[in-house]
């Protein structure tokens, strides 16, 4: 993206950039898309419960950092590829830590989703 852009052409490209990112992560990830499938069945399910607003809101909400974890994760083990396909300790640490992201964002939404619940 062109760093001068500002106001509404910086928006936009903005935009365009998270889309195509979006994108490209639901073409080349399972994970993405089965996230994004639990996602779309259990955000209308919060509407069925007897749950106050803002139980509502966390419940959504951390859905939706699992999903923020896993993009953010696949970009970094995008990236690592990019820089080497060989085994590497510090390459094997960044995409363990990454994984470990998204394990302790499941674990987080699980023990909402519980607590609220139940």
């Amino acid at each position: 993206m062109n760093s001068k852009q500002t106001g509404f052409r910086r928006l936009y490209f903005a935009t365009y950039y998270s889309l195509k990112g979006l994108k490209a992560a639901f073409a080349s990830e399972a994970a993405i898309r089965q996230e994004l499938a639990v996602i779309s069945l259990l955000v209308p399910v919060t509407f069925w419960l007897n749950v106050s607003s803002a139980e509502q809101v966390l419940l959504v909400m951390s859905l939706v950092i699992v999903l923020i974890a896993e993009l953010m994760n696949t970009a970094l083990e995008a990236l690592a590829d990019h820089i080497s396909t060989d085994v590497h300790a510090l390459i094997g640490k960044a995409k363990d830590v990454g994984s470990a992201a998204v394990f302790v964002s499941l674990v987080m939404a699980g023990l909402t989703w519980a607590i609220i619940l139940f």
